[in-house]
């Protein structure tokens, strides 16, 4: 699987001015869902992940996400910390394609394999679909926990230790995941901007 490093982040960082007329681009080349259905689910808001390896290295990486799922297509748009677009992954039947903020398309079976190639680590966007919801993925899970409200806060699930709080009238507003899988611990947090 390809890695980009955070230096190599850190150096795109510093091109962006040079770069964001092509990042524009290269984001309008992508398919977009109709967002003006009421039957897509959106999401917005902000992610950190950070990775500690084996050997105590830790990398992070922060930024801007935008979710849109109609329940068969998928959209996810992922921005770095001053907004320009590091890519967008779409989803569908055939498997996951991956944009390129330069207009480099990638594809593979799932968006897992490709958002771990943009951000440097796992992050779990198969569960995700659910977990935004407020809902376990379908399988087994763990350790399932519920909040004073009967809503989901807690569980393990695919190798995920997950927790959901701060609900509004969509889901929860807060998801922090842990995964250690022997070479890494990965955490993940998603804040989200709650649903007007």
């Amino acid at each position: 699987m390809t890695c980009i490093t955070i230096n190599a982040r850190r150096r795109t960082l510093a091109l962006l001015p040079a770069m964001l007329p092509l990042m524009l681009l290269g984001a309008c080349a992508a398919p977009r869902l109709d967002l003006a259905s009421g039957a897509v689910f959106r999401r917005a808001g902000r992610f950190s992940l950070s990775i500690t390896h084996a050997d105590d290295r830790q990398e992070a990486v922060q930024g801007g996400f935008l979710w849109a799922d109609d329940g068969v297509r998928l959209e996810l748009d992922l921005t770095d910390p001053v907004g320009a677009t590091l890519a967008r992954v779409a989803v569908n039947q055939a498997g996951a394609t991956l944009w390129h903020a330069d207009g480099r398309r990638e594809h593979a079976p799932d968006a897992d394999t490709l958002v771990a190639r943009v951000l440097g680590g796992a992050v779990p966007v198969s569960g995700l679909r659910d977990w935004l919801q407020g809902h376990l993925q379908a399988g087994a899970a763990e350790n399932v926990q519920h909040d004073g409200d009967d809503r989901l806060a807690g569980f393990e699930q695919q190798g995920w230790r997950v927790g959901l709080s701060r609900y509004d009238s969509l889901g929860p507003t807060l998801l922090q995941l842990h995964r250690h899988d022997g070479q890494a611990n990965v955490r993940v947090r998603l804040a989200i901007t709650p649903a007007g």
